[in-house]
């Protein structure tokens, strides 16, 4: 538990200031963020087959200009690039020719490639157009994820008594789901409601909100599912008692992804 505080210190210390400053600051903090957390997936998967380096450095490349386009951008109605994922398409299936071996390179990895570029090069870089568009509402949903996360581990250790999906993840309850949801939906839609946007119905706000924290935990479960597929309890050690990138931002990756979908009414 001290490891924890300590590293929550620590980040905070780190991203707090960073967060407040915005522009490029923030843009280069988020997209090394998306790249460490690609390194992870990476990682995981080259228990099965390594990825070629020239694939992993593409990877790396294309994920980094997924994450800072358009993000001078001031309208959440985000809209897909076609050129952008024809070029990941073609960068990534076409080698499967050249290197004409499925032991370093075949089809399933080319699909993880993509699979993994565009989820999280399309999330982080959301969450840089957050952002710029205004900091009360990266605060929001910042706020969201970590309130639902902290007060779901503290509920769930208190009163936590049935188990929410055991087979993924053995320790969350449904207890401390409630718990997460419930005040971090609290806190969240008063912030919301005060610093953003009072004109907005309350009850909406709070509709919404609830959503999303519920999203951010099914996230949280998916990405227990990646690292129970792979054998693994965390992505990483990078952040002690906490895990990896990914451990640490997965409830705010799926919420980013989710809060595009409810930007045109919050």
């Amino acid at each position: 538990m001290k490891k924890r505080i300590l590293s929550a210190i620590v980040m905070i210390i780190i991203f707090i200031p960073i967060l407040l400053i915005g522009g490029k600051a923030f843009v280069v903090l988020t997209s090394l963020l998306a790249a460490m957390g690609l390194y992870e997936l990476l990682k995981l998967r080259s228990n099965e087959n390594k990825v070629p380096l020239f694939m992993r450095l593409c990877s790396y490349l294309i994920l980094i200009i997924i994450c800072t386009r358009n993000i001078s951008s001031l309208d959440f109605n985000y809209t897909l690039d076609y050129k952008m994922i024809s070029l990941i398409i073609f960068l990534f299936l076409f080698p499967l020719v050249f290197y004409n071996d499925n032991k370093k390179y075949n089809i399933t990895d080319a699909l993880f490639l993509i699979g993994s570029v565009l989820f999280l090069g399309f999330s982080f870089n959301l969450l840089i157009i957050a952002r710029n568009y205004d900091l009360y509402r990266i605060i929001y949903l910042l706020l969201l994820s970590t309130m639902t996360d902290t007060f779901a581990l503290i509920t769930g250790k208190l009163v936590g008594k049935h188990k929410l999906v055991p087979k993924i993840s053995p320790n969350k309850t449904i207890e401390g789901l409630l718990g997460g949801v419930i005040m971090g939906t609290f806190i969240a839609s008063s912030f919301y409601h005060v610093f953003i946007n009072p004109t907005i119905s309350l009850v909406m706000i709070i509709l919404i909100t609830t959503a999303l924290s519920i999203v951010g935990q099914i996230g949280d479960l998916v990405f227990s599912m990646i690292k129970r597929y792979y054998n693994k309890k965390d992505f990483s050690n990078l952040i002690p008692g906490h895990g990896g990138i990914l451990d640490r931002f997965d409830s705010i990756i799926f919420i980013a992804l989710a809060f595009i979908l409810v930007a045109d009414i919050l």
